[in-house]
């Protein structure tokens, strides 16, 4: 050791770099030269805040629809790719986002597989979601889920092109390697025959009928239908009061549960008043905005966008966030909250400076 201490500075670098080249034949690394890139004193996220006209994409994903058939590409999904993480398919961090195309007449045939998903419908009449033999028409703003392992298939019986966001936990599941997938095989009908029951009667709405239990981690609901979702957030806007963060906020629930729709995803909608501004917030969760109604503009930490409907745009983790409502807005969001507050990491910050 006293040696060590009678070495030159450029004698210590030399020794260092050789110990280090040596110690990585073996694979072993020193934790001193990286300690803080990996356990660091605040989320340092690599993806990006991010906004995308639903204007200026609509038209490349119609392309698309020109150039292959959704039986060719089984999806057609154009991804919605963080600039901070390119090639990696990720919207945020932990997620995948994407919008889907179907022309008329076009149908993706079922499949399933171990990420869960999730559907925001944003354009067109006709179109429908089946998972596990229940069918059910899908209309804008309408939030649909795909539960992991469950088959699952799109169709468009409409006369236009329908177009719909999807939201999967992709980088989750291939984060812990258990990822897997497979195709129906059999000819003509798909598991997806019969319409679904309407879930007001099946889970009694605000009540929970006695005796029920949850067979699965993620919501027994397939379609929660916006104008519900939207008559609720105008009561409570009626009668206020409107939380400085978030104006009027109201997360989707598992109706068995009463916690997240999904055991790795978290969904919520939100009604910002005309001329709002909410507080400064931040929270570690990376969240996808989706605005179902409305313009107006959102400061995610040193960026703004102005945003229209259809719009989506992502907050990355400990980004403070703000939005401001030029007309009444409503803004879809999802999230890996609930996967976070599982693992007791999810944290908040509000009046975030």
């Amino acid at each position: 050791m006293a040696a060590t201490t009678r070495m030159t500075a450029d004698e210590k670098a030399a020794a260092r770099k050789a110990f280090y080249a040596r110690i990585g034949e073996q694979h072993l690394a020193p934790l001193w030269e990286r300690l803080s890139g990996l356990v660091t004193r605040s989320p340092q996220p690599a993806a990006k805040p991010v906004h995308w006209k639903y204007a200026s994409v609509r038209p490349d994903l119609l392309a698309a629809g020109s150039l292959l058939t959704a039986e060719e590409a089984e999806r057609r999904v154009l991804i919605l790719e963080n600039p901070g993480l390119p090639g990696q398919s990720k919207i945020t961090g932990s997620l995948y986002g994407g919008l889907q195309l179907l022309m008329p007449g076009e149908k993706a045939h079922a499949h399933r597989h171990t990420a869960s998903a999730l559907r925001l419908f944003l354009e067109g009449a006709g179109a429908y979601t089946a998972v596990n033999g229940e069918r059910t028409i899908m209309r804008r703003g309408d939030f649909v889920l795909t539960p992991a392992w469950t088959w699952h298939e799109h169709g468009n019986e409409g006369s236009d092109p329908v177009i719909w966001l999807d939201g999967l936990d992709v980088p989750i599941v291939n984060l812990f390697d258990t990822s897997f997938s497979e195709a129906h095989e059999e000819e003509g009908e798909s598991p997806s025959a019969r319409p679904a029951r309407d879930s007001e009667i099946r889970y009694g709405g605000t009540l929970l009928p006695e005796g029920s239990r949850p067979e699965s981690l993620s919501s027994p609901l397939l379609n929660y239908r916006y104008e519900r979702a939207r008559d609720t957030l105008a009561a409570l806007q009626k009668n206020g009061p409107f939380d400085p963060c978030h104006a009027v906020k109201l997360r989707y629930v598992n109706p068995l549960t009463g916690g997240a729709v999904m055991p790795t995803m978290s969904a919520a909608v939100q009604l910002i008043p005309r001329g709002f501004e909410t507080a400064p917030y931040r929270s570690t969760e990376g969240t996808v905005f989706v605005v179902v109604e409305g313009k107006g503009r959102s400061r995610i930490g040193d960026l703004s966008f102005e945003w229209n409907e259809s719009d989506i745009f992502v907050a990355p983790s400990w980004a403070v966030q703000t939005h401001r409502a030029e007309t009444e807005s409503v803004i879809f969001s999802f999230s890996d909250r609930v996967a976070q507050e599982k693992l007791g990491i999810w944290r908040e910050e509000r009046g975030a400076a």
